[in-house]
Formats: structure tokens, C-alpha cells, sequence
């Protein structure tokens, strides 16, 4: 039964709809939409998270969008969250290869995005999620009017020697080994080390939030990834980091950056944007790599920068199809 769990300091936003959805391949994924608390909508933003996130930990990203005027879905990536799992061992973090992503994507925009909800839609991205919109994006198939990628996972710093993991993972994949965690890997959730010396936030309150979160969501919030899915992660990254790639992205695309991330290379980013023609920039002096679960300062200059980019000159909201049927049927 789909459910979304109330978490320390945070009750889940009111108005939500939960909704089932099962992609082309048969995994089925937990979904929920929210209208917004203000008369006017200006369309929806969809939440795509980062590797091992969850919806719980996005109910202040949540009521955010709900006070600026849009409709929300959020919902869980497979192999995370309350999704559907392709391994026995629900903690670990896997996928056979990013285009696995894509169908979990295209069920969304398919069942739910289209049939429901009000137009224009948005994507709000962050990090892996980053990876799979920019690659939707290059590809033709990204279901968004216009893109919010943050700290996307174009390059990762977490990875001392990134050819040499690259290489080792697709030679244990090649054994048979690609449901395994990787060397040395854990089921112990990222959010729930010690706040000293995290890579995510500086803000110790949503530090600690997010951390009785994830222990509210148990397997939800996944440990390390396997073997399968470093590997398909760093193909993913070599295709982004082609020149072609990016020539062929003209979705317009704002990218917020951390000027002090250490997940994710902020260098890399600045490359990327760089060679985007439909592309901004923001680097954010002092950030870590959640930008969204930061300090006060660092929400507001995102929040800003999301403001001035998104709907648009010019783009109102629509009916969602369903209801425009029945006005002209």
C-alpha cells in the first residue's frame, strides 16, 4: 500500500495524491502530486532527486513550489525510495544502466504529468537526477518545458581516481559481480553519518531533519550503490561530456552549482554550461552539494535565481488535458 510517512519536525504537505505507476518494463514506482496553495497556477514542477533520495526528504522543497503557484509531482526513482527494486536486497542502490531512468521518467510524464496535471511542466533536478534530465534533454525525449538542474552529477569527486573506479567497475560487472555493492560499500545511508564533515549541508537543523528521515524510510534510504550501477553511472558522465552531446541540448536550462561541493565536481559543471546555447549559470559561493537542504543564505539566492528563470516571459498554465476535454466536449 502506498503511503507517505510523517518524519521528525515535518508532517507530510496536506492535499497530496498518491499514484501507482508501473513503467514499460514492469517496475513500479511511488508517485504523489500536490496542487499549489495559491489561487493562480503557473503550471508543475516535477522533482527528479538525486541518487539514494526519497519524497520525504523534499516536503520543504514541496510547500516552496506549492507558495510560488505550481503543481508538484514527486516521486521515487526505482531501486530507492518505495519503489520497485531489481535486486533482493532493498538497501542497495542499483540500476542495470541509466536508460532505465528513462522509463521511470517517461511513466511519470505518461501517467501522470500528461492525463493530470496543469501545463507548462517543469523539471526541478538534482544531482543523478541532473544526469538523466541533461541526457532526456540532449536526447529529445526530456518531458519539461524548461529545466532547474541542481549540482547535477556530470563528474563525480567523490572518486579519488575516477578512470581507474570507471575501469574496475565494468571488470567486476563483466564477473558477474554488478548486484554487488561496490568495494568496500555499505547499506548505511549517506544521510544519516555524523554532520561533522558531511558532504551534503551546512545547515545542522536540515542536516539532522533529513537524517531522522531517512531512518523513518529504513531501506527507502538506500546505502551504497552496486557495482552495476558506478559503472553505468560513469558512462552516463563520458556521454555528457561530449561536445555533440551538449551541442544537441536546446531545452533552456538553468544550472545551480555548489561553489564548495564535494560530491560533485563543480569545475565540470562549469565546463558543461560553457558549451550549452540554451544555458545559464550559477555558482553559489560556500554551498555543499544539497543546495535545496542548505543554510537560509544559500535557499534564498537558489529560490531567486528559480524565480527569475521559471515559468518564463510569456508562459501561462493550462488546464490539464483532462479538464480541457471536458470544457470543449
Amino acid at each position: 500500500m502506498l503511503t507517505l510517512r510523517p518524519t521528525p519536525g515535518q508532517a507530510v504537505p496536506p492535499g497530496a495524491r498518491l499514484v501507482p505507476v508501473e513503467t514499460a518494463d514492469g517496475v513500479p514506482l511511488r508517485a504523489a502530486t500536490w496542487r499549489p496553495t495559491t489561487r493562480t497556477v503557473k503550471g508543475t514542477v516535477c522533482l527528479l532527486q538525486g541518487r539514494a533520495e526519497f519524497i520525504e526528504k523534499y516536503y520543504e522543497t514541496i510547500r516552496d513550489l506549492r507558495g510560488r503557484g505550481f503543481c508538484v509531482v514527486a516521486f521515487d526513482w526505482r531501486g530507492q525510495g518505495d519503489s520497485g527494486r531489481q535486486v533482493r536486497d532493498r538497501h542497495k542502490g542499483h540500476v542495470r544502466h541509466f536508460d532505465d531512468y528513462r522509463l521511470d521518467l517517461l511513466a511519470i510524464a505518461e501517467q501522470v504529468l500528461v492525463p493530470s496535471m496543469p501545463e507548462p511542466h517543469f523539471g526541478l533536478a538534482h544531482s543523478m537526477g541532473g544526469a538523466v534530465a541533461l541526457t532526456g534533454a540532449a536526447e529529445g525525449w526530456l518531458p519539461f518545458r524548461r529545466l532547474v538542474a541542481v549540482a547535477p552529477m556530470l563528474a563525480i569527486r567523490m572518486v579519488r581516481w575516477p578512470a581507474g573506479a570507471s575501469a574496475l567497475s565494468r571488470g567486476l560487472q563483466r564477473l558477474g559481480l554488478g548486484r554487488c555493492y561496490i568495494p568496500f560499500g555499505k547499506p548505511t545511508s549517506i544521510a544519516t553519518k555524523p554532520f561533522s564533515g558531511n558532504r551534503l549541508s551546512t545547515d545542522p537543523v536540515r542536516y539532522a531533519r533529513n537524517a531522522e528521515a531517512a531512518r523513518v524510510v529504513g531501506a527507502g534510504a538506500v546505502g551504497d550503490p552496486t557495482v552495476a550501477w558506478l559503472a553505468a553511472a560513469f558512462r552516463a558522465m563520458r556521454r555528457l561530456a561530449k561536445p555533440a552531446t551538449i551541442r544537441r541540448i536546446r531545452t533552456p536550462i538553468l544550472i545551480v552549482a555548489a561553489g564548495a561541493d564535494p560530491v560533485c565536481s563543480t569545475p565540470a559543471i562549469e565546463r558543461f554550461a560553457a558549451r550549452l546555447k540554451t544555458g545559464h549559470l550559477i555558482v553559489l559561493p560556500g554551498a555543499r552539494h544539497e543546495i535545496l537542504t542548505e543554510c537560509d543564505a544559500v535557499r534564498a539566492d537558489f529560490w531567486a535565481a528559480f524565480d527569475a528563470f521559471v515559468p518564463g516571459h510569456g508562459v501561462m498554465a493550462e488546464a490539464p488535458a483532462r479538464e480541457r476535454a471536458a470544457a470543449t466536449g
